[in-house]
């Protein structure tokens, strides 16, 4: 391919190493300039995309809060001039089960993985919308959000994320500007902690349901290649996927998927409201409750 994004500039926060790093380079490929987030790699990312002739700087500091998101987009615009492309794709994980999480634990997790997403697309939109020639935004979700054993704050986290990403398509639509989440597996060896690799051998004993990827029960042939998962992030900038916003992806390997909107399984009325008596009504509780599976309960 040509450079379809040549002239237009990215933010791509944990972009330091792994599927981060992946979707930089894939960006500064198809010739954006990019701005390269991370805590501790920033600088070796820049270096390998001037050493392919791209553009780009660091932004070196932890995406965990609103003053880092605010920094992150301003080195964009110092540097470049403008902002057109925002990939969210900070992370972190501290698994463990409920009863036994920390505030700490939980609350690290979250501003990384949820409230600095809110704070770069926060001081991303005042440049997208008075550009006036719309903007790309890509989060970072997970199908941990779906619900995975012992990642509680993780999965509240990318979860938060579907519903942030949904609403931002809706209050920035009407400039133009794109927003999407993906839902990526392209774990490496240093992420699969030994505590998800027994989540995941609980939930299929249990009988959960698979989520899409098997509670990190992953195929044997499996490799993980953030590459795969940047194409489809390139791909949702460019002018093909310009009518595609509040979408929730998933990628992994050979697969790519699109999750539908949340939708209502069932609605019942009841004339004057509802009351207790009227839900214990054996056909109402059978139109309620009949057929949900006892999964989760011991």
């Amino acid at each position: 391919m040509d450079q379809p994004l040549q002239g237009k500039v990215a933010v791509v926060t944990g972009a330091g190493r792994n599927m981060g790093r992946e979707e930089a380079l894939a960006l500064a490929g198809a010739g954006a300039k990019v701005v390269v987030n991370s805590k501790h790699s920033a600088d070796a990312t820049v270096a390998d995309i001037r050493a392919m002739g791209g553009e780009a700087v660091p932004a070196v500091m932890d995406a965990n809060s609103w003053a880092a998101g605010e920094a992150i987009v301003a080195t964009a615009v110092e540097h470049f001039g403008r902002i057109d492309i925002l990939v969210n794709n900070a992370g972190i994980h501290r698994p463990h089960s409920i009863e036994s999480m920390t505030e700490e634990d939980w609350d690290a997790v979250v501003d990384v993985s949820l409230k600095c997403y809110a704070a770069t697309i926060r001081f991303a939109a005042p440049h997208l919308i008075a550009q006036g020639d719309g903007g790309v935004i890509i989060n970072t979700g997970s199908t941990s959000g779906l619900g995975h054993l012992s990642v509680a704050n993780y999965s509240a986290a990318k979860e938060g994320v579907a519903g942030l990403t949904r609403t931002v398509a809706r209050d920035l639509g009407k400039y133009g500007v794109r927003c999407n989440m993906i839902r990526p597996v392209s774990l490496v060896s240093d992420l699969l902690l030994p505590e998800l690799v027994e989540a995941g051998a609980e939930s299929r004993r249990r009988g959960f349901p698979s989520n899409g990827v098997r509670d990190f029960n992953f195929p044997k042939d499996f490799t993980p290649d953030g590459r795969q998962v940047a194409a489809l992030v390139l791909l949702l900038c460019l002018p093909q996927a310009a009518h595609v916003s509040g979408q929730d992806f998933f990628v992994m390997g050979e697969e790519i998927g699109l999750y539908p909107e949340p939708e209502m399984r069932k609605l019942l009325r009841e004339p004057g409201g509802w009351t207790l008596e009227a839900l214990l009504r054996s056909e109402t509780l059978a139109g309620l409750l009949g057929d949900i599976p006892n999964r989760y309960l011991a």
